[in-house]
């Protein structure tokens, strides 16, 4: 009887102990299974809205019923619209509120301030959404900065060209009324005639230059590029600057490293080189030397024109490059300038894969530098295939 009671306090052990493991695994496997969502919990995000929100462009800010931030993109952490689980931006919460209360979407546009010191203020394009039924709310925010300024230059493009548009052809109208009153005055009309050429080939400068910097600034690529040999363009560039300069007494003169090559586009290099050479002219006093010269450096090649005029200020030198920009209006227009030819230079530059940059001093004169890409990846000179060297024939 004994030895049958010890047998079943041997089973009721086992079966006991057995129990106890079961139920520790039990819980350590409930441990490590996922919770499902509880459809009553306000702070739980929809089905799939987290996939969602990790592929958005936008920054995107998910709101929950008291205004805290349940998730939010690293844009929108970046841009500041959002500290540890709080939306910063008051414009944001306020229309967050209003979306919930009444349950429609609202669209808007806000400025935030920048959220470090000295940046700039950030533009966005805003859409706020209900999410769900438990007053979650979603934000989405897109950069629209750099649409803006974009924008406003071209705002500012339209009418810088309408105002050196409206030069010239208001001087023809003119020029063209005082002809007709003067017809019975031969050497009035000749004088009236001459004004009014000069303001035509003016104004078909701004066009041609509008045209060329259309073209090169739309990111399209060179069309036929191929080996352009440096000395032929500058050769060209001096002969198409020969007439401005001897009006001046200017000499033009060549000189550096010959049978450089560099790739691209022989007109396109042609036209910003002849820009340079017309500048130095414009702004040179008479009887004096524009120097147009070359040398290797590197992997690139480097084409410099310098003269002996008036000079840039320093406070003005970052802003040459810039369309229309022009550090002396006055004497800009009397030398017959479009305010496009240093804007084309830098494009022809960009295009081609180079830089210009520029030294000048106030009473000292400018040099103005094209650094363009050698062809084949290193400036090495190539003998000139004729008797008859470019460089010779420009002094």
């Amino acid at each position: 009887m004994s030895e049958l009671l010890a047998s079943l306090l041997v089973l009721a052990g086992f079966v006991v102990g057995a129990l106890a493991v079961m139920v520790v695994r039990g819980h350590a496997e409930n441990r490590r299974r996922p919770a499902t969502v509880d459809e009553t919990d306000t702070t739980a995000l929809p089905h799939g809205v987290a996939s969602v929100l990790a592929v958005l462009p936008s920054s995107a800010v998910v709101l929950d019923h008291e205004d805290r931030v349940l998730r939010a993109s690293s844009a929108a952490r970046a841009f500041g619209l959002v500290k540890g689980d709080r939306m910063m931006a008051a414009e944001l919460l306020a229309l967050a509120r209003k979306v919930r209360r009444d349950g429609e979407i609202r669209e808007s546009e806000i400025e935030v301030a920048g959220h470090k010191f000295g940046q700039e203020a950030t533009t966005f394009a805003v859409r706020v959404a209900p999410l769900g039924s438990h007053g979650q709310v979603l934000v989405l925010a897109e950069d629209q900065t750099e649409r803006r300024r974009v924008e406003a230059v071209r705002r500012d493009f339209v009418a810088n060209v309408s105002h050196e548009l409206k030069t010239p052809v208001g001087a023809l109208s003119l020029l063209a009324e005082t002809i007709q009153d003067a017809a019975d005055d031969p050497e009035a009309v000749t004088r009236f005639a001459g004004r009014m050429q000069h303001e035509a080939a003016r104004l078909n400068y701004l066009v041609q230059d509008l045209i060329t910097l259309s073209r090169i600034q739309g990111g399209e690529p060179i069309p036929t590029p191929g080996p352009v040999p440096v000395d032929e363009v500058i050769h060209e560039a001096i002969d198409r600057c020969n007439t401005k300069a001897a009006a001046k007494d200017i000499t033009l003169v060549a000189g550096g490293t010959e049978g450089l090559r560099v790739w691209g586009d022989d007109e396109l290099l042609v036209t910003a080189l002849r820009n340079l050479i017309d500048n130095a002219v414009a702004y040179s006093p008479d009887h004096t030397r524009v120097v147009v010269s070359t040398r290797p450096a590197g992997e690139a090649v480097e084409v410099s024109v310098s003269d002996q005029g008036i000079g840039i200020p320093e406070s003005a030198q970052e802003r040459i490059f810039e369309r229309f920009f022009r550090v002396d209006a006055a004497r800009s227009r009397a030398t017959g300038g479009t305010g496009l030819g240093l804007a084309i230079v830098k494009h022809v530059s960009v295009a081609h894969g180079g830089e210009v940059s520029v030294w000048s001093k106030e009473g000292s004169g400018s040099t103005f530098t094209l650094r363009l890409p050698a062809f084949g990846g290193t400036a090495i000179a190539v003998p000139p295939s004729s008797t008859t060297n470019p460089l010779e024939a420009a002094k």
